[in-house]
């Protein structure tokens, strides 16, 4: 039975994965984000330091519950998204909701606690549940080689990543939020203001009035 949890991005990397790894590893994939900002609204509390409010993807809840399922008897869970800024954040999402299982965990055994003491039994001591730990992997190839090498190396999840990744991710949503309504207004519906293409387009025209205030002088 297998005793690890690997989590891939993608399923085609999830059987790939499990062919190199031995029976001690179950390989699933996330499809990705498994959270986001909600659709509906801004997300982001821009007086309390801009922080974001993430919801879990409705078309993700069902895989996420699966991988909750997965994980409640492991003793490691391996986070092996893409190795970048996405791939980190989206290893700490999934950290941060398969976490769950270790409080329910916790919560079990409190209550088995609490029901000794109110029934005033003595029974056999039992060992504390383990905790899941969740450890990051990265491999730049799907190879044999390079996955069975990363696996040797194990380490935490890098939030100058996660921070960098959610940076975007937020001036993204500020940016698209705020400007997207205007461009529907004055140019068409359907059109979106990105981070990137407003500051530029605003280069451009500064630009563009200087030079004109040159030649007419």
């Amino acid at each position: 039975m297998a005793k690890n949890l690997v989590i891939v991005e993608s399923p085609a990397k999830a059987k790939t994965i499990n062919k190199f790894l031995g029976t001690d590893y179950l390989v699933a994939s996330s499809m990705g984000h498994i959270v986001d900002l909600p659709k509906s609204r801004l997300g982001i509390d821009v007086e309390n330091d801009f922080a974001p409010d993430y919801i879990v993807m409705v078309e993700r809840k069902k895989n996420l519950a699966t991988l909750k399922k997965q994980a409640k008897n492991m003793s490691v869970v391996y986070l092996c998204a893409d190795p970048d800024r996405e791939g980190e954040a989206i290893s700490w999402h999934i950290k941060n909701q398969l976490s769950e299982v270790n409080k329910a965990k916790g919560k079990a055994e409190e209550a088995e606690k609490a029901k000794e003491k109110k029934g005033k039994r003595k029974t056999k001591a039992k060992a504390k549940a383990k905790e899941v730990e969740f450890r990051r992997v990265t491999f730049d190839e799907i190879t044999k080689d390079a996955v069975l090498t990363a696996f040797k190396h194990p380490r935490d999840i890098d939030m100058a990543l996660v921070n960098a990744q959610q940076a975007r991710r937020i001036l993204d949503r500020i940016v698209g939020y705020t400007l997207s309504p205007l461009l529907w207004k004055k140019v068409s519906r359907g059109l979106s203001a990105g981070r990137v293409q407003s500051v530029a387009v605003r280069l451009i025209v500064e630009r563009e009035n200087e030079t004109g205030m040159w030649r007419s002088t």
